[in-house]
């Protein structure tokens, strides 16, 4: 009854404010909603799935604009519930919304591409705008929306302009490939849940059919695994630019949504002052997440502001949308450490651009006694000792969620901390650090982190980022260390926004290690820290001030409910999963993940159960190993379909050792089995 109060509240607020301003009011939920399955003709003969989510109920003649949702993650079963609670929310607005198969996912034919975001998704991107632009039902416009692989490519798609393409919503995405993307974290080779996923989804035929004719699931079943040519291609440079163009290419207006405990939360500045396009940015205090369902609140109905800037570019709709703030962004306050769901405090700021008004930077210097401060003082080094395990109690699968408390990482680092503070201390923007060290060994990654220390203790980590020691002059050329040398080592730490309370403490952590987060350089060695003096190592800190400008209060209205598909149940990733570490007396760690999730459909059940188990030796760090196994159980009718993913990637000084196997059963007899195997030269990593 509250959120139907607030649903009624937001319309008389948004009706008395587009009187007062000349303002037309958002368009109002006054359709139903049908369901159409099509297919879109490619010009090799290929046809991609869609379902149009079309409203229902319309005058005659009655055209619309299309919002487009381009994924492999399969449309008819495993994103069934998202697509059906994004696109009826839309249709009932007067939008059509199409969720199409990527080639060779789901529905759609064609054998899957030989990685994400390839020239061949791309191309075919630009086939199904000009497909929704031309059907009878179409006013000739068309939009893109989607989180995390769809907004990705909705900011490929938008950097080619394809005549169509109007305005796209984009959350939770990022235009950097090789630094900000899962593969490799800042730049080292990383392994996760997502590996698993998509190499065995590369596999699966589409619902409810399943289909095991050879010419459909032979192609897929023996498609190579993305994770293998991830692993061959281990430093920045064509393969990982393919997919991108300046941003300065993109004309289509853009809304981003970012959250501040996303790992994909550092382009929006960038878009903010390199696209010459109209844009529009909310940064929220959410994670991996739509902002009404993040784990991290507090949440907000993102979908009512996205219909009045599709309204405004789709439907010639002036709703108000361009004199809203360009960016608004969560000033996040202090909150203890701890991973569990939660509303965290702080308030929103609105600017016109970036930086934020009044941005102003503070430095701050490393000394000998282990405190920051803000003059460089007497000279001195420090010495830390590699320990490749270091990070694993924190559970830090990258830079986003929130993480336990960083004492147990801590102690494996170099800490460098604030007295405490006398005023509440605001910061926008990147963090930035500067140091001069050196490694006994040819490579070393250098991890910061920056953190708040409380007075009883407990740190809360606050963004961080990583240095892999070869890339320090570039990503696509990496050159070893010479060991015993001091090298200046210069980089931005990951977007943040956060108030350190008086009375807390401003720490600086530095570690050779974030494991399994990152591969662990393969030498045992020490490393050193030169402090104060000159050149001195500091860390420079984004400062605002604590108040600022608001943003209208309309815009922040509450999450409405989200329609749920009828004949499903289930699903919901059980996101973080079980994390457990292990370690023995002799230097040995080991951290099992674990996680799944079960749905039911009118037409059968679907099982999911993923395994990750990461082994290291600290004193002997190339030998490390990432063991992953994942089963998808299909019950259809009176027949069981399993499919088994196993990947396991191993390491020694000079080599990865790489294997994957794809498996198929039916009713647990094997239909197809494919195995790759491969040793790939470490390439400064």
């Amino acid at each position: 009854m509250r959120k139907w109060a607030a649903a009624v509240l937001f319309w008389v607020l948004w009706a008395s404010l587009g009187q007062a301003h000349g303002f037309e009011r958002p368009s109002p939920p006054v359709y139903g909603l049908t369901l159409e399955r099509a297919t879109i003709p490619m010009p090799d003969g290929v046809t991609l799935a869609v379902t149009l989510y079309m409203p229902k109920g319309v005058p005659q003649g009655a055209r619309f604009p299309a919002l487009l949702n381009y994924l492999p993650y399969r449309k008819d079963d495993d994103e069934a519930q998202e697509q059906y609670g994004l696109f009826s929310y839309f249709a009932r607005r007067g939008f059509v919304g199409a969720a199409v198969d990527i080639r060779g996912f789901g529905d759609s034919g064609g054998t899957p591409p030989d990685r994400e975001y390839s020239a061949q998704e791309q191309a075919d991107g630009e086939q199904v705008i000009a497909w929704l632009a031309r059907q009878p039902w179409s006013n000739g416009k068309v939009g893109m929306l989607g989180i995390s692989w769809g907004g990705f490519n909705s900011l490929q798609l938008a950097m080619r302009n394809p005549p169509a393409l109007k305005a796209i919503v984009a959350v939770a995405a990022t235009e950097k490939l090789f630094k900000e993307d899962v593969h490799y974290i800042d730049g080292v080779t990383h392994i996760d849940e997502f590996e698993l996923t998509m190499d065995l989804g590369q596999g699966r035929s589409g619902a409810p059919d399943f289909s095991l004719a050879p010419d459909v699931i032979g192609p897929r079943m023996s498609s190579k695994p993305w994770s293998l040519t991830y692993l061959e291609h281990q430093r920045d440079g064509a393969f990982w630019d393919g997919p991108e163009r300046p941003l300065s290419s993109i004309h289509v207006p853009c809304f981003l949504i970012g959250g501040l405990r996303d790992g994909y939360r550092d382009s929006i500045p960038r878009m903010l002052t390199q696209v010459s396009a109209p844009v529009k940015a909310w940064i929220g205090p959410w994670n991996h997440a739509w902002p009404n369902d993040s784990d991290y609140g507090p949440l907000y109905e993102w979908r009512a502001q996205a219909v009045r800037w599709f309204d405004y570019w789709l439907k010639g709709r002036d709703t108000g949308v361009m004199a809203d703030p360009k960016l608004m962004i969560y000033l996040q306050h202090a909150y203890p450490p701890g991973p569990q769901d939660q509303t965290l405090p702080g308030a929103w700021r609105a600017y016109d651009g970036w930086p934020p008004r009044g941005a102003s930077p503070e430095r701050l210097f490393l000394q000998p006694d282990h405190a920051l401060s803000g003059a460089a003082r007497k000279s001195g080094q420090d010495e830390l000792r590699y320990v490749p395990s270091a990070g694993a109690e924190d559970g830090i699968f990258w830079w986003g969620d929130l993480h336990p408390d960083m004492r147990p990482f801590d102690a494996y680092s170099l800490v460098y901390d604030t007295q405490p503070l006398t005023q509440d201390t605001a910061i926008i923007g990147y963090p930035h650090v500067t140091f001069q060290a050196s490694a006994t060994a040819p490579l070393a990654d250098w991890v910061a982190r920056l953190e708040d220390v409380a007075p009883d203790g407990r740190v809360t980590l606050v963004t961080g980022a990583d240095l892999d020691g070869a890339q320090r002059d570039s990503m696509a050329a990496p050159q070893p260390l010479d060991p015993g040398k001091f090298y200046p080592f210069s980089f931005d730490l990951h977007l943040a926004s956060y108030v350190f309370p008086t009375g807390d403490r401003i720490r600086l952590a530095l570690s050779n290690a974030m494991w399994p987060t990152l591969w662990p350089t393969p030498y045992a060695m020490d490393t050193t820290v030169a402090l104060g003096g000159k050149p001195a190592s500091w860390i420079e800190l984004p400062r605002v001030p604590l108040d600022g400008p608001a943003p209208p209060a309309s815009l922040l209205s509450p999450p409405q409910p989200v329609a749920r598909p009828p004949g499903i149940t289930g699903g919901g990733f059980d996101w973080p999963g079980s994390y457990k570490v292990q370690r023995d007396e002799y230097g040995h760690a080991r951290v099992i993940w674990q996680g799944g999730y079960d749905v039911h459909y009118a037409w059968g059940t679907f099982h999911d159960a993923e395994k990750l188990t990461y082994q290291i030796d600290d004193a002997h760090p190339a030998d490390t190993s990432d063991i992953g196994d994942i089963v998808n159980v299909q019950h259809v009718g009176a027949h069981t379909l399993t499919w088994r993913g196993h990947l396991s990637v191993r390491s020694d000084l000079h080599e990865f050792y790489y294997q994957y196997t794809r498996t198929l059963l039916r009713d647990g007899r094997p239909v197809v089995t494919r195995t790759w195997k491969k040793t790939i030269p470490r390439d400064q990593q």
